[in-house]
């Protein structure tokens, strides 16, 4: 992995827990490099929480799993990942192992394969506990059974002796979020921890996510695809496509006032509650652009019903826009004050017309 990056150090006065700034990914192929990332800036104070959310193939896990230094030796990264102070990216495997696990954790989509299928989830949990701590094994297996308990397996002292495929999908998340709080990391990130799951148990692997903020203390990075998850859960959201942010804002304020076509059509996307039952969604037609081969100009575009000459000649920077914390990649980002998704994703009906 070839890495390139900004070796400055923090400013002494920020409060950053995690501070990513310019971070860019590429991978090799045979049609040419994959620019996986392509410039993401961040920053996560103590204890806050962060939603980063997009379609499959953004750049939303490549972000995370290049700073965690997860990635394989065909990707370069550049640019700069800091996490209290000290830069992550560079680091040799001794040096973010230490790291890694212990300041900043990371919980993956799937734990089945997460998880080692020959030994119990209590050695696991003992061996994640043991690697970063001074303590006996039976003085592990004491807090391996006490991460059972906060995550709300139910009677973890006879579950720390079972194995992965003893236990629902649902539970071996639980099990995954123990381990990664399991040394009171920092910085938690969740790569799509809710994947593959129903609505109910859904809903208690984000109750034991919040369980283990409260326990830990931790920033939390949580990755998604679906706007429901993050709904309650974070504080601030960044939106992803084509390997950049085109958005972020406060979670609120992203949900009810989205200055972006991209997040205006996910949320339209997205069933709700509040409307009347004849409702109907307004999805986003195309497909996200190549990577390797990006269209000049904004790579929305070619999807988005508002482009016009510049958007496909110029690609707009992410900038600041009206209120404090919020800033959009859009041209037009004014005309869409008080826009419902149905007013700019207008549904087509000629086909239909003609078709009759």
């Amino acid at each position: 992995m070839t890495i390139d990056f900004d070796a400055t150090t923090q400013d002494a006065g920020s409060d950053y827990i995690l501070d990513v700034s310019n971070l860019t990914v590429d991978f090799a192929s045979d049609d040419g490099p994959v620019h996986a990332v392509r410039g993401v800036d961040y920053q996560l104070r103590p204890g806050e929480s962060l939603g980063i959310v997009g379609e499959s193939g953004s750049g939303k896990s490549v972000t995370s799993m290049a700073i965690m230094g997860l990635l394989p030796r065909t990707a370069t990264v550049k640019g700069s990942a800091k996490l209290l102070g000290q830069e992550l990216l560079g680091l040799n495997d001794a040096e973010i192992s230490k790291v890694r696990g212990n300041k900043i954790s990371m919980i993956f989509q799937d734990p089945l394969t997460s998880l080692n299928p020959v030994y119990t989830v209590g050695k696991q949990l003992a061996e994640a506990v043991l690697v970063h701590n001074k303590m006996s094994k039976a003085q592990a297996r004491e807090r391996a059974i006490e991460l059972l308990d906060v995550v709300g397996i139910p009677n973890p002292q006879q579950r720390v002796d079972a194995f992965p495929h003893e236990m629902s999908g649902g539970m071996r998340q639980r099990v995954v979020i123990a381990i990664a709080m399991a040394n009171q990391p920092d910085v938690i990130i969740a790569d799509e921890p809710t994947t593959a799951l129903d609505v109910t148990v859904q809903a208690q692997v984000l109750e034991a996510l919040e369980a283990a903020r409260k326990e830990t203390g931790a920033a939390l990075v949580l990755i998604t695809h679906d706007l429901g998850v993050i709904a309650g859960h974070v504080e601030r959201v960044l939106v992803m496509y084509a390997g950049k942010p085109v958005e972020t804002a406060p979670v609120d304020d992203l949900f009810y006032t989205p200055r972006m076509p991209y997040t205006l059509g996910l949320l339209g996307s997205l069933p709700r509650m509040d409307e009347e039952r004849d409702h109907r969604l307004t999805p986003i037609k195309g497909t996200p652009p190549s990577m390797v081969n990006l269209p000049k100009g904004c790579p929305f575009a070619p999807r988005c019903p508002m482009a016009q000459d510049i958007c496909r000649e110029t690609e707009p920077e992410l900038m600041s826009i009206e209120s404090p914390g919020r800033a959009s990649a859009c041209h037009f980002h004014e005309q869409l004050v008080n826009v419902d998704a149905a007013d700019v994703y207008v549904e087509d009906s000629t086909g239909a017309e003609e078709a009759q």
